[in-house]
């Protein structure tokens, strides 16, 4: 048999297995880092994974201290929990208890002893600020900050007990461990797999949040709602993710950069950009922290250009617009939020929410929401494949790049061609593509680009037209996007008044 490390839980599999055989479960498309075992290869960082029956919790370890042997903590069952701090133990320590108080943070990791005898040691981890005597020594006995897993600390009980501890790996050597999505791959005694990371929102502690970065982590959860980080590039420090570049992100916190650190770049051509740091790096006030990697350090490190990663967020992102009433009632009691409406009647869609970010809302445990009855909303289909630029730009006019709904201006309308015109940003260019060929559709959605003097219009025309596009322009400066689905609906709208639309995703 194979021991094999998935995830840092041992799996036992045949002589002979695949990688196909351990990730049957996993997306195919997703790349893992495959790890062989190699004492040359394992240099321990300055980080340490503590595998608990309730999750996993990564601890930096605190310049010139030193955590328990990984083999005296196997094992240990929860000894107390309470508001302020949670324990595993006892065993036998070298501690000299200082017998006085001490300040904690939430978040410390703590090295102390019951009734200030060493032999009955515990490795303490603290919930909340307060003050403690833990029989640590004289300085505090403060060994580590809990990076990752916070929420998992809040959730320890009695019945719980810490599985193991490893140390996260250093740089690996890549002739020997590596990323792939190759199923077909032997498996070798010993090896470690690593399916995909985790990050922790900055601010989230699961019964604690804080809202001082909720609109920067917000850009961060829109971008992993596809539960996936492609890599765009990599470099010595640090790896990116360019799906939401272009978006505005205000900066809100510029710490130092530590290895795991996620951050989103707040200026610059590059601004929306997101990196995972694989070393620490100085702060810069071009990049806003937004998250932390408690999970899959090594696939980060060890991840080349091209590759698409499997990403769990924590916590996922709330957001409302765009949805049925009904639904957006039920997801909000899924996860405990006290729900409000402006109206109830007849079918509704969510077009606001207050508050507009995730933290706040969990921080408040309320939402509520502003509606429109669904005769309002307009629904399209847009083609992503055969205009990808100008869908993109579509997404980014109306807000559906950012949200399940959007809107647009009514400009005006005339026989059976329907005008919009959205606003325009400065830096939006939009070459041409995707032209008709022979005829303008029926139904068809449009964009003006950048060769006629109305570039940016949107328009939609329900007949062919050998001619003209959906904005009324010649087929050169015609971009056709997709089209519209509810064209019933169209003969309705006002000049001036703004059109709400949901775009079908197949």
């Amino acid at each position: 048999m194979l021991t094999i490390q998935y995830d840092g839980t041992p799996r036992e599999l045949p002589e002979g297995a695949t990688l196909a055989d351990l990730c049957q479960e996993l997306d195919p498309r997703f790349t893992v880092a495959v790890i062989r075992p190699s004492s040359t290869e394992a240099a321990a960082t300055a980080n340490l994974r503590l595998l608990t029956t309730s999750g996993e919790v990564t601890v930096e370890v605190a310049p010139g201290s030193r955590l328990p042997d990984p083999g005296s903590l196997t094992g240990l069952k929860v000894g107390w929990a309470d508001r302020n701090s949670v324990a595993f133990g006892p065993f036998p320590s070298t501690i000299a208890p200082a017998r006085r108080t001490h300040q904690y943070r939430r978040g410390d990791v703590i090295l102390g002893c019951g009734g200030y005898d060493p032999a009955r040691s515990y490795l303490i981890c603290s919930r909340a600020r307060h003050t403690a005597d833990y029989g640590a020594g004289a300085g505090g006995g403060v060994v580590g900050t809990i990076v990752a897993g916070r929420a998992v600390v809040d959730r320890l009980g009695g019945e719980d007990r810490l599985e193991t501890v490893q140390p996260v790996l250093s740089w690996a050597d890549t002739s020997r461990s590596f990323t792939t999505n190759d199923r077909t791959l032997a498996l070798e005694d010993g090896m470690e797999i690593v399916t995909g990371i985790g990050v922790t929102a900055e601010g989230y502690g699961g019964n604690q949040v804080e809202t001082a970065t909720a609109a920067s982590v917000e850009h961060m959860l829109l971008a992993f709602e596809a539960k996936e980080f492609l890599v765009t590039r990599t470099a010595s420090t640090h790896i990116t993710e360019e799906r939401l570049v272009g978006e505005p992100v205000p900066a809100e916190e510029a710490r130092g950069r530590r290895e795991g650190c996620v951050t989103a770049r707040t200026g610059g051509s590059r601004r929306g950009c997101l990196y995972i740091y694989r070393e620490d790096v100085p702060a810069s006030p071009l990049h806003t922290i937004v998250g932390r990697v408690g999970h899959g350090l090594e696939l980060v490190k060890l991840a080349r250009d091209g590759d698409r990663i499997a990403v769990a967020c924590e916590p996922e992102r709330f957001d409302l617009l765009g949805l049925p009433l009904e639904t957006a009632i039920r997801l909000a009691a899924d996860r405990s939020i006290a729900f409000e409406t402006d109206k109830k009647e007849g079918d509704r869609v969510v077009i606001d929410q207050k508050p507009g970010t995730t933290l706040e809302v969990l921080a408040a445990g309320a939402v509520s929401v502003t509606t429109v009855p669904l005769s309002d909303v307009i629904d399209i289909r847009l083609d992503e494949v055969a205009a990808p630029g100008s869908v993109a730009a579509f997404r980014r006019m109306t807000g559906l790049r950012t949200h399940a709904i959007g809107t647009m201006p009514f400009f005006f309308s005339f026989e059976d061609v329907y005008l919009f015109k959205p606003k325009l940003p400065i830096d939006l260019r939009l070459h041409p593509e995707n032209p008709p060929v022979g005829e303008s559709p029926a139904n068809a959605l449009a964009i003006t680009n950048d060769a006629r003097k109305g570039r940016g219009m949107i328009g939609v025309r329900l007949s062919t037209s050998p001619e003209f596009g959906p904005t009324s322009e010649p087929f050169e400066g015609t971009n056709l996007i997709g089209e519209v689905i509810d064209t019933g609906k169209l003969r309705r709208m006002k000049e001036g008044k703004t059109v709400y639309i949901r775009e079908v995703r197949p």
